[in-house]
């Protein structure tokens, strides 16, 4: 299935776009990698979705610069990104297979990144840019003694050192516990509370959808939707949304509601909970509590199972 949904809110009306894709095509002699993708990107998050071999990592490279597209056009701040050192300065990349260097503590690793992108005082923004991302107590520790989402913390802080507009990160979270991916998620919200706008590339759909403002979903080289992931599902219109309902009597109740218009079907898992298909939702949660009453069914849970990013990316694959 393939399908698009445009969604550029009020808050990017009348602004520039950070990153603008047109008509972008990238092909390795006759395999496509990535198939005539247009979309633009605006401050704030924007989460970047799709499964291996989608043409993420592809789309990534052009974006960065790293490689040209076959076809259409990258712009970034309005320039072509491709061999352009001065717009490298306003961009911060992370990659997701960039090695560290195992012999230097953490706070030389992130001074070296300072000194090739010309940062005028190397030493305070290196120690800004590692207490922002929470590892002063480690900064003098040799990097091979760090855990991988150490690891993957101090490379952030090597990509925010020369205080970049544009953050573009591959797979960030990699590696990180619990509880570091709680606090990088809230050193991105208030990066991008700052107006800076970041570029999140990840296969950990819940965190991305926690995360982003916007979601791009990237499917076999193509655009397959983007959007706020609850449009992009409410846009599926031919796949109908899937309801839980636990109640007191799942027989009696299944009965009534194959005969609403708004379900198409019913089924009764394993542990007696009610799984009901329905195009329209809000219809059938209005039906439900009068049904209820005249079944004399006590009602005792209802949710949807179809609102999140995992169900509308699996729907979008499939």
């Amino acid at each position: 299935m393939t399908m698009t949904q445009s969604s550029e809110t009020s808050t990017s009306s009348g602004v520039e776009p950070v990153i603008k894709v047109d008509g972008v095509s990238r092909w390795f002699g006759n395999v496509v990698s990535v198939s005539d993708v247009s979309f633009e990107v605006y401050p704030g998050i924007t989460g970047l979705l799709g499964p291996n071999g989608a043409g993420k990592t592809t789309l990534l490279r052009m974006i960065t610069g790293l490689a040209s597209p076959s076809e259409g056009t990258v712009l970034t701040f309005g320039e072509p990104v491709r061999d352009n050192p001065e717009l490298y300065r306003r961009i911060g990349v992370m990659s997701e297979h960039e090695a560290v260097y195992n012999f230097l503590t953490g706070r030389e690793f992130v001074e070296f990144a300072a000194r090739i992108r010309g940062v005028a005082d190397v030493r305070n923004a290196a120690a800004e840019a590692i207490e922002n991302v929470g590892l002063g107590f480690a900064a003098d520790r040799k990097m091979t003694g760090y855990s991988r989402g150490m690891k993957q913390r101090m490379r952030l802080a090597a990509t925010i050192v020369h205080d970049p507009e544009l953050l573009i990160l591959d797979e960030p979270l990699n590696g990180a516990d619990p509880r570091q991916r709680v606090h990088f998620q809230n050193l991105l919200r208030g990066l991008a509370d700052q107006g800076r706008t970041i570029f999140v590339s990840s296969h950990i759909l819940e965190e991305v959808e926690a995360l982003a403002d916007r979601v791009l979903l990237i499917v076999n080289g193509k655009l397959a939707a983007s959007g706020d992931y609850r449009s992009i599902r409410a846009a599926l219109n031919e796949r109908p949304y899937h309801v839980r309902i636990v109640c007191s009597d799942p027989r009696t109740l299944a009965s009534g509601l194959v005969k609403l218009d708004e379900v198409d079907a019913v089924n009764i898992d394993p542990d007696g909970a009610l799984i009901a298909q329905s195009r329209n939702v809000l219809a059938l949660q209005m039906a439900l509590p009068k049904l209820s009453l005249e079944s004399n069914v006590r009602l005792l849970r209802v949710e949807p199972l179809d609102d999140s990013l995992e169900s509308v990316f699996s729907y979008l694959v499939g």
